[in-house]
């Protein structure tokens, strides 16, 4: 028996990499699991390879990941989505940044978080949990692709922020932020880290630390995954509050509305 029999868990970005390691794990506790991805040839063989299903999913566009969602939730409820789908601009120079690719890049990377975790809103149950692919990037500067730097902060700043919402549905909300891993999404520079013995990250170690986000029973943490590390949530500094006379300290006076 898995720890995971009768979840029904999707991921998106599915068909390769930290996507692909994460559904394999997934099914191997005996989860469910839906594929979803724009490559359907790679989709299809990763979910005939763990027993799941594929369905073609660009994140960028809400529709489809309503249609994503309702396709693993089947007749009942989805209680584990991976939004990890995401790509780089492969582009450093912001006098060469093209809008396609500005706007292709906030669309899968950060419009397929917000969308995503709106659509399985709809389709969890207290206990469902949300685990979003931030990455390192999203914690410091990168210069060598600000856009990709860009919209990982704001996946980070979109988990921590949306956590007391979704609390309120009983759903957890949390990010895992991997260095750098040994998938395609590296590109050339995979064979540069190698060349100058900079430890990479197998995708099967990512897939290890959203395991222990799932036992964590924790929301709106931000779990840093990095090589011969424990991945652990990270650990942000307190803000400054004012230092007005007779208002030092005080919390802002703002409240979700209704």
């Amino acid at each position: 028996m898995g720890s995971l029999d009768g979840k029904n868990a999707i991921v998106t970005g599915g068909a390769s990499g930290i996507g692909r390691a994460v559904a394999e794990r997934l099914a191997a506790e005996g989860a469910s699991m839906t594929v979803a991805d724009v490559d359907e040839e790679a989709g299809n063989e990763t979910a005939r390879s763990i027993g799941g299903h594929f369905v073609r999913c660009d994140v960028s566009d809400p529709a489809q990941l309503d249609a994503a969602v309702a396709e693993a939730r089947g007749a009942g409820y989805l209680d584990i989505a991976h939004l990890n789908a995401g790509i780089t601009t492969g582009e450093n120079d912001l006098t060469s940044l093209s809008r396609d690719a500005y706007r292709r890049a906030m669309g899968i990377n950060l419009d397929g978080v917000i969308f995503g975790t709106k659509s399985c809103l709809g389709a969890m149950r207290n206990g469902g949990s949300i685990i979003t692919t931030a990455s390192l990037a999203g914690l410091g500067a990168m210069p060598s692709d600000i856009i990709y730097s860009v919209n990982k902060h704001a996946v980070v700043g979109f988990v921590r922020s949306a956590a007391p919402q979704l609390a309120e549905h009983g759903i957890s909300i949390n990010a895992i932020c991997p260095g750098f891993v040994d998938t395609p999404i590296l590109g050339p520079f995979g064979e540069r880290f190698r060349q100058a013995g900079f430890p990479l990250l197998e995708a099967t170690e990512v897939a290890d630390a959203l395991m222990k986000v799932l036992d964590s029973g924790l929301s709106g943490e931000v779990f840093v995954v990095q090589p011969g590390l424990i991945a652990e949530p990270y650990r942000f500094r307190g803000l400054p509050g004012p230092r007005t006379e007779g208002a030092q300290g005080m919390v802002p006076p703002v409240q979700p509305g209704p």
